[in-house]
């Protein structure tokens, strides 16, 4: 397995959420910004030399300047956390996005991170070049079968009971459903991850306010670039999660990886998938940005945003837009202000000059 070289280190930071919690995120790698939306169990500085994460790490710090944070409550972020609401994770991720100082950047939700993802690419469009879903979903509760109900409820029960005993037996369940084509050692990691990551009562509060978020009505607002890629044999979150979100999601591409495992491991086929998949999906942030001409109008910005943009030329304001295409006015300002950023505009004249490369390439 690659490890990563001796010179390669990350850099840990905290930022400050809206109510005050610490937010432990690191940054490595080189490239442009991939920020990895938190998944349930982390930890910044015991997952570097994972045996489970470790190949995570590295291929992606090859193509991209790569940002991960540890969830509130968990990891190096401020422990004793009682909010673990939608409103409270998407103010953590804002406020990783304000201390990196990110303007636009790739996200990838892994896991519990896809509601979050969700409505954070909902509320700032602009901010976003595209988007990728990893074994991830968007509510844990979705068209959830009865079978899965019974799982989740189950899981709640061994948390309470075996989270924080010093052998691992209740632990390993999650562990061999996580990877249960891991090698003992990877298991162990995974067990010992469990304990050091957070403490049974967050892992009971903050699991049970996930499972009551529910971003699905978005989907249908979101208009970006999207990558949806699960293991097709997810015993974690199973495959008709990422259907759906790439059902929901216009546009929205959907690889199915060989794999039993929820976290690919290195040495399985799917793992190369999963790398040439990411890579190639993030390519077109890695190649320069030249002005964009009037010809290129078109192809730059979404379907809708050109639907949008068409109606702002013929001279309607933003209620008129809504109203015909039955969006809410904030959905119409959110797609005008992503296609200004597309196009490199900004200001009060964003509108005239966005309308006017419109008319141009007409």
């Amino acid at each position: 397995m690659e490890t990563l070289k001796a010179d390669v280190v990350q850099d840990i930071r905290f930022a400050r959420s809206a109510d005050g919690v610490g937010i432990a995120y690191a940054v490595h790698g080189s490239g442009p910004p991939l920020l990895i939306d938190a998944c349930w169990l982390s930890h910044l500085q015991f997952d570097w030399e994972s045996p489970v994460w470790r190949h995570y790490l590295v291929e992606l710090g090859k193509v991209a300047t790569v940002i991960r944070y540890d969830e509130r409550g968990h990891g190096l972020s401020d422990r004793g956390v009682t909010d673990h609401s939608l409103e409270a994770r998407v103010a953590d991720l804002e406020a990783v996005v304000e201390d990196a100082g990110l303007d636009r950047f790739a996200l990838m939700a892994m896991a519990q991170g896809g509601p979050v993802a969700i409505e954070y690419a909902a509320r700032h469009p602009e901010r976003l070049t595209r988007l990728v879903f990893y074994g991830s979903y968007s509510g844990a509760q979705a068209a959830a079968t009865p079978e899965e109900l019974e799982l989740l409820a189950a899981f709640e029960a061994l948390i309470k009971v075996g989270w924080a005993r010093p052998t691992s037996e209740f632990r390993r369940v999650f562990s061999s459903m996580m990877i249960p084509g891991g090698t003992e050692e990877q298991m162990r990691w995974l067990d010992d991850l469990q304990a050091r990551a957070c403490d049974t009562e967050t892992a009971v509060i903050s699991r049970a306010q996930r499972q009551v978020t529910d971003s699905t009505w978005r989907l249908p607002e979101l208009d970006l670039p999207t990558l949806v890629i699960h293991s097709r044999g997810d015993q974690m979150n199973e495959f008709h999660h990422a259907r759906d979100l790439a059902v929901g999601i216009r546009g929205a591409r959907l690889v199915g990886l060989d794999s039993n495992n929820h976290i690919v491991l290195a040495d399985e086929p799917a793992w190369e998938t999963f790398v040439r998949e990411v890579t190639a999906f993030i390519e077109p942030d890695r190649q320069p940005n030249p002005e964009v001409s009037a010809d290129d109008v078109a192809a730059l910005i979404s379907p809708r945003e050109l639907d949008i943009l068409r109606l702002a030329a013929a001279g309607h304001d933003n209620d008129t837009i809504a109203a015909e295409l039955f969006l809410s006015v904030r959905t119409v300002e959110r797609h005008l202000q992503n296609t200004y950023a597309k196009l490199g505009l900004s200001g009060r004249t964003a509108r005239t000059a966005a309308v006017a490369r419109l008319l141009s390439s007409a």
